[in-house]
């Protein structure tokens, strides 16, 4: 098995393995290939992490900020020096392109690293002059963070997770998604080396059950997710049960508004991002595609066009960016909605189904897909696919089209094509998504923060308001004066 690590778990600054956790597999999804073979969490490891995040919190909560800043950019440069071999990695796990994941995986992770790292020594109070008497705030650490990640970017959700957590002296346990198990282990070695005390970062693996196990454990402060808003529903009640703090990034059925005057082939670049990237597997895509009526058909003509050029093969080949789905469970899943898009009467344009790769017949390829006229009750225009499934929808109004992008139990994206900048601006304040986007599309700088509104999620990520979701503050009143009491 080409990609088997040392154990299957990391506690405690070394690998660790469980003497009676359950095995299970990681498969290459374009061959379906056993590439490695791990092992659940059993209770002792989950102790065992628990004990060595409780010990290790306390060396590095007291540790200057200042220097936990350096430990955090180092391990950047570590990922970076590393960038191609934990891509390779990456693309052995997930199925997506190598073309992809060499610039949008580790090293994205590197930046958040470097991001937090630079922030850690500005994480301070504040005093408050009360006339004489004052008041001043510290930020502290909430304790240890527990983080669940999800199969679709895993190392970059790990370090996501781990740097706001890192850099405010929390310790974090980490659990990746079962389908995607590996990475995270790679990113656990390069913070040891880069010099985080022992126990401060560790993995353990595992499905629903180590996962609730965590939740509800006494030790754990927060908890910190990205999945699907069912998991997130069941994590937030867990939690919200023992009482813990909670970030959960969930998923979307975003909109995509293009207007009459967008410049149609960048609108076209944009819906092929917001649907096709990664093999449609993104939170954030933008699926529900709002196209205005004076535009449509040359949108679709064109984008037909430039889907038909998709190069669908062997993710291990930088010629290739179109990669299989990730499991044959959700190849199952993409393809039986191509199949529901076409029973509720949509338009296929494109696609529609399973696609052959010839070196790779055991792959989980499907087709890009396009469907136009699509209506707003259709199954494939309300519920999230996760797949490379684009729905093309008309509008001919701006308070039309606004009123029927909101119309959604989701709200982590949007996005608007326009070159009327006015337009542009007035559109976006009346959507409700927490993360937009002004004529492009799924630009995630670490700068900025990302989250949702209504289900798709609680809190955010990136940028300076993660803090807030890692760190508590205290207050601290101190009187220059006398005490007075009634009696």
């Amino acid at each position: 098995m080409r990609a088997q690590p040392k154990a299957s778990h990391y506690v405690g600054g070394s690998y660790l393995e469980s003497q009676t956790g359950t095995p299970f597999d990681s498969f290459y999804p374009a061959t379906g290939e056993v590439i490695a073979r791990v092992h659940t969490a059993d209770d002792a490891v989950i102790e065992a992490a628990i004990s060595a995040a409780r010990t290790g919190q306390e060396i590095w909560a007291a540790m200057p900020p200042a220097e936990r800043g350096r430990i955090l950019r180092k391990a950047a440069d570590i990922l970076r020096e590393r960038n191609r071999e934990l891509s390779v990695l990456e693309t052995l796990d997930t199925g997506k392109p190598l073309q992809e994941t060499l610039i949008a995986d580790a090293a994205s992770g590197a930046d958040c690293l470097e991001y937090y790292g630079g922030l850690a020594a500005t994480l301070t109070g504040e005093h408050i002059d009360l006339g004489g008497s004052f008041a001043y705030t510290k930020r502290e650490p909430l304790g240890i963070c527990f983080g669940i990640g999800a199969w679709n970017y895993p190392i970059q959700i790990a370090c996501w997770k781990a740097a706001p957590a890192l850099v405010c002296g929390n310790a974090m346990i980490f659990k990746p998604s079962e389908v995607t198990p590996l990475s995270a282990l790679k990113f656990a070695e390069a913070l040891t080396e880069a010099g985080l005390p022992d126990g401060v970062y560790n993995v353990i693996q595992g499905f629903g059950d180590v996962g609730a196990t965590m939740v509800a454990h006494p030790d754990i402060a927060k908890v910190s997710l990205t999945g699907s808003v069912p998991t997130g529903a069941k994590v937030a009640s867990l939690a919200g049960e023992h009482l813990k703090k909670t970030t959960l990034e969930l998923g979307g059925k975003s909109p995509l508004i293009i207007f009459d005057d967008a410049d149609v082939e960048n609108a076209i670049s944009a819906a092929i991002n917001a649907n096709f990237y990664s093999t449609g597997q993104i939170c954030s895509n933008g699926t529900r595609v709002f196209v205005h009526k004076a535009i449509k058909e040359q949108f679709l003509s064109r984008l037909a066009e430039r889907t038909s050029s998709a190069v669908l093969g062997d993710p291990l080949d930088e010629a290739t960016n179109i990669g299989p789905l990730v499991s044959r469970q959700q190849f199952d899943k993409v393809l039986s909605y191509m199949q529901i898009g076409q029973d509720e009467g949509a338009r296929l344009v494109c696609g529609g189904g399973s696609a052959q790769v010839d070196s790779l017949p055991e792959g989980y390829f499907v087709q890009p897909t396009v469907f136009a006229d699509v209506r707003d009750n259709m199954r494939i225009a309300r519920e999230e696919i996760f797949g490379p499934v684009l729905s093309v929808l008309d509008f001919g109004d701006e308070d039309e089209v606004v009123a029927r992008a909101n119309d959604t139990e989701f709200g982590l994206a949007a996005g608007v094509f326009t070159k009327d900048i006015q337009r542009a601006h007035r559109v976006i304040g009346k959507l409700e998504a927490g993360t937009c986007w002004i004529n492009t599309y799924n630009l995630t700088p670490i700068e900025m923060p990302f989250g949702g509104y209504k289900k798709s999620g609680i809190g955010r990520e990136n940028g300076h308001a993660a803090i807030e979701y890692y760190s508590q503050i205290k207050s601290i009143y101190v009187e220059m004066d006398g005490v007075e009491a009634a009696f």
